[in-house]
């Protein structure tokens, strides 16, 4: 039974790394794109950035900039980049998923140095109403790219309705916090979700076989247990 359920389970390990390698290359390649259109503008920003920009100083308000401080050290600093990965892989290593948890650190690690690469191919001057101290270059967006890694990331491993929509929120909450306290350009937190989403899948499509025969030696243990 378990040579079939091997059998089976290849040609669809295939499709996903396949997929996974199209999608992943696909985003990171578009994230690359539009910092290079970026690039070729030299400081100008779009004109959506200059919009999205002053509507946000136009919706000044305590609360949301107290919400955005929050968010702004969540997912970035030590607790972003090194708390949180190390505390999702133990956790994982707990619930006897070490492929997982190795996965998630890999695809954090190669997140953030994509990240970097581009911030200092690019060098985007960032918003000149910045309310935080931030790294160098604007393009892409770090806390962004991080908060979408996660995302996919928690998809990848637990493939899940709900997990996908609390990933995507997550997303969106960053983007708009880094955005309200003017650490970047709208157009920054777009590259940040493309290459961060795309580092994740890459990484994902290295690691599906022992991802999938983890999830089903999992299942096939609950369902034992159940």
């Amino acid at each position: 039974m378990t040579d079939v359920r091997r059998r089976e389970a290849s040609p669809r390990v295939a499709t996903t790394v396949v997929v996974r390698l199209v999608v992943g290359g696909a985003l990171t390649l578009l994230s690359v794109a539009l910092g290079w259109w970026i690039l070729t503008r030299g400081v100008e920003p779009f004109p959506v950035d200059d919009w999205w920009n002053t509507l946000l100083a136009e919706w000044w308000h305590p609360a949301l900039a107290g919400f955005s401080r929050v968010m702004n050290w969540v997912g970035g600093g030590w607790f972003g980049v090194l708390a949180v990965p190390i505390a999702a892989a133990i956790g994982l290593v707990l619930l006897k998923r070490p492929w997982a948890a190795a996965y998630f650190l890999a695809a954090e690690a190669v997140s953030a140095g994509f990240v970097q690469v581009l911030k200092h191919a690019f060098g985007r001057v960032r918003p000149e109403d910045i309310l935080v101290i931030s790294d160098y270059g604007s393009y892409p967006s770090g806390h962004v790219a991080n908060a979408a890694t996660i995302a996919v990331a928690a998809f990848v491993i637990f493939p899940r309705a709900w997990v996908a929509v609390v990933g995507a929120v997550w997303v969106v909450l960053m983007a708009f916090s880094r955005t309200y306290l003017h650490a970047h350009w709208l157009s920054d937190t777009l590259g940040g979700a493309l290459i961060g989403a795309g580092a994740a899948l890459l990484v994902a499509a290295a690691f599906a076989v022992p991802l999938d025969r983890e999830r089903r030696n999992d299942s096939s243990r609950n369902a034992w247990l159940g």
